[in-house]
């Protein structure tokens, strides 16, 4: 029997792909004219090459339409034939975990052993603070679950369109107040609750880290959700994060979480530098009373459990109605430098250059835990 490519075709064409109800053929699915080649000795089989072009590396129907090509090939022109077939694709494949984010310099981890300390208001004002101070900034609403910075920054409305660029569909970052921001809220009703399993969550984390065109970046801010939890580890096992800092109130309880979140990172299998404590809602002052502070919280609790766990106290940042004020109306404290609470922010953010810097000098690169 002679074989040639209109024979291939021909066989192709018997082959539907699930992906449009069509068969190889009419789904444009054959990269070039089959290649035949002759036995070249008696007693060789007919040699057949096939390319086929897939949307994406991750088709669900990649395996089962290979096979069935591999069969039909095989039905019309002789079950002796040798048959190859290569695959291409028209979206390049996502990056490989350690190649994600190659334009972004530091990573820093906002995290917090519980919830309620105001860590998303820390998040949004470092990040303002830092792209203030003239730093390229991104930041990650990594809380799936309870996205809160589409209203932090007053893009509530924003829905991020992407792009193709490189072979590859990617996500274009939101920008406000000179940050390049993605959350999972854009992408989901802000008044229905995001009944997602633990694999459905970490997978849309990784398409807001991987999938989206962060370009260039000093520093990149990742809002953790509270405790230590999937999203955490998924974290972890992504990206290599430079250093956490740790939010708290001065209160005992949560002091008792924040010595978890600590734990956490300093795990040997973790081994992610610990940056420095933020001691939030450090004391209450009104308005009226701008030269008052009332520690309502308890006093310095962060600050006694900076010095015990000998990292450095970043700041103090007091309960003020303004902070939350500005943070519901989408105009966050760090805008605006003349006031003493933004000024904290300020101070904040180039505490947390002068720690990272220092991280970078004297230690190695943060390595990605490994996969369980």
């Amino acid at each position: 029997m002679t074989l040639y490519p209109k024979l291939i075709m021909d066989a192709l064409a018997t082959v539907t792909y699930a992906g449009t109800k069509k068969n190889l053929v009419e789904s444009e699915m054959v990269a070039d004219t089959p290649s035949v080649a002759a036995p070249s000795a008696e007693g060789e089989p007919w040699k057949v090459k096939v390319v086929l072009v897939f949307p994406r590396d991750t088709d669900p129907f990649l395996k089962s339409t290979v096979k069935a090509a591999e069969a039909a090939i095989k039905y019309h022109c002789g079950q002796d034939v040798e048959v190859t077939i290569e695959t291409e694709f028209k979206t390049a494949p996502r990056p490989e975990v350690g190649q994600m984010l190659p334009g972004v310099k530091n990573i820093i981890a906002v995290s917090s052993g519980k919830g309620g300390v105001g860590k998303s208001t820390v998040s949004a004002n470092l990040a303002i603070a830092l792209a203030r101070l003239g730093y390229k900034v991104g930041l990650l609403d990594t809380d799936i679950f309870g996205p809160s910075m589409p209203k932090m920054f007053h893009v509530e409305e924003e829905k991020p369109y992407a792009i193709h660029k490189n072979g590859r569909d990617l996500i274009i970052p939101v920008e406000q107040y000179g940050v390049k921001l993605l959350s999972i809220g854009f992408f989901v009703s802000p008044d229905t609750a995001t009944l997602w399993r633990g694999g459905m969550a970490t997978s849309a984390l990784k398409q807001l880290i991987a999938d989206a065109d962060w370009g260039e970046l000093d520093y990149f801010i990742l809002d953790t959700p509270p405790g230590t939890s999937d999203i955490h580890l998924t974290l972890l096992q992504t990206l290599p994060i430079t250093g956490a800092v740790i939010v708290s109130t001065p209160q005992a309880v949560a002091l008792a979480d924040a010595r978890k979140g600590i734990d956490m990172y300093r795990n040997e299998k973790v081994n992610v530098p610990i940056l420095g404590l933020i001691e939030n809602m450090a004391w209450f002052t009104p308005a009226e009373l701008p030269e008052n502070k009332y520690y309502i919280f308890g006093k310095e609790g962060c600050k006694k459990l900076a010095e015990e766990m000998n990292v450095p106290l970043l700041a103090q940042i007091p309960l003020v109605q303004g902070i939350c004020d500005n943070g519901d109306a989408g105009t966050p404290v760090a805008l605006n430098s003349d006031t003493a609470t933004g000024l904290a922010f300020i101070n904040l953010a180039q505490a947390v250059v002068t720690v990272v810097n220092r991280r970078n000098k004297e230690k190695p690169k943060t390595q990605i835990v490994g996969m369980k």
